[in-house]
């Protein structure tokens, strides 16, 4: 199995095989960069029999589950973290996530996202949020169990909606772009938020959207979702129609925001986004 390929199925798994089991993936972290093998303009997550094959000495490991080719051929991944101060091994260097995106096989792309959240959860709930004993990891489910006081902890996900707003005028349609203080010069996208407590996924497209903006909107429809490890978020996605409303910004967040036609978009954000994705949806319609 190369890293190259892509009719790969991953198969989320907890309990890690016995015995030896053949080389597999190590997906392994210093902070939130992943150690990977440069191949130029691509990059390759270490393939070994073990972490320590590699010349890596991990602070703990997680295992993930493995990947599967159109034969049933098995690859095993791993997770692990090792120190920030680690001498890392010849040809292996440390690198984002959000830098790696199109140098690593999309199937690893995507392994690689799961696994930066588990370490990170692994390595925040060594001991129980409760009553501060160690916890145990669950040996069925991707859980951590707290022995003394019984609490049950799980990976955290943070689900948020992004939304394109398609408005009709007598020029054409037109696609609401805002641009959040905290974007590179230029940068514009879809509106974006976290879900409230007690919040459907509707109800928040409609706050954020007038939090944001002073924008109504109806018509909400789903249109995918994207897990987005920066750090814990599961984007869901919606399509709406502009209903009514002014621009009114919320100035501690949003910039600027306007109306914009297919064929005039400011700065967009990476293609590796649902924001992106959106947008090029609106651009198909857009020009109909």
């Amino acid at each position: 199995m190369t890293a190259g390929q892509t009719s790969l199925t991953f198969v989320s798994t907890i309990a890690a095989p016995e015995g030896d089991r053949g080389a597999a993936y190590w997906f392994a972290f210093q902070g939130d960069k992943l150690l990977v093998h440069p191949r130029g303009d691509a990059a390759d997550v270490p393939l070994a029999a073990g972490i320590a094959r590699l010349g890596i000495a991990p602070i703990r490991q997680v295992y993930l589950g493995y990947l599967q080719d159109a034969q049933a051929q098995k690859t095993h991944c791993y997770c692990a973290e090792i120190a920030p101060d680690a001498s890392l091994p010849a040809g292996v260097i440390a690198e984002g996530l959000r830098q790696l995106y199109g140098q690593l096989a999309e199937p690893l792309f995507a392994l690689a996202g799961r696994a930066v959240q588990i370490v990170s959860w692994d390595r925040t709930h060594q001991f129980c949020g409760q009553c501060g004993a160690p916890t145990v990891a669950m040996l069925h489910e991707r859980a951590k169990h707290c022995p003394t006081c019984g609490l049950m902890s799980y990976p955290r996900l943070s689900p948020a909606i992004i939304i394109a707003v398609v408005r009709e005028t007598p020029q054409g349609k037109r696609l609401l772009l805002a641009r959040n203080h905290r974007f590179p010069a230029g940068r514009y996208s879809v509106i974006a938020g976290y879900v409230e407590p007690g919040e459907s996924l509707e109800e928040c497209a409609q706050r954020e959207v007038l939090e944001e903006v002073g924008i109504r909107i109806k018509n909400i429809r789903y249109f995918g979702s994207q897990p987005w490890p920066f750090p814990n978020s599961l984007m869901i996605g919606f399509t709406a129609e502009y209903d009514s409303g002014e621009f009114a910004l919320e100035e501690a967040e949003i910039a600027e925001a306007g109306w914009f036609a297919a064929d005039a978009f400011p700065g967009l954000p990476p293609k590796m986004s649902i924001a992106r994705r959106l947008i090029d949806w609106f651009a198909e319609i857009g020009r109909g």
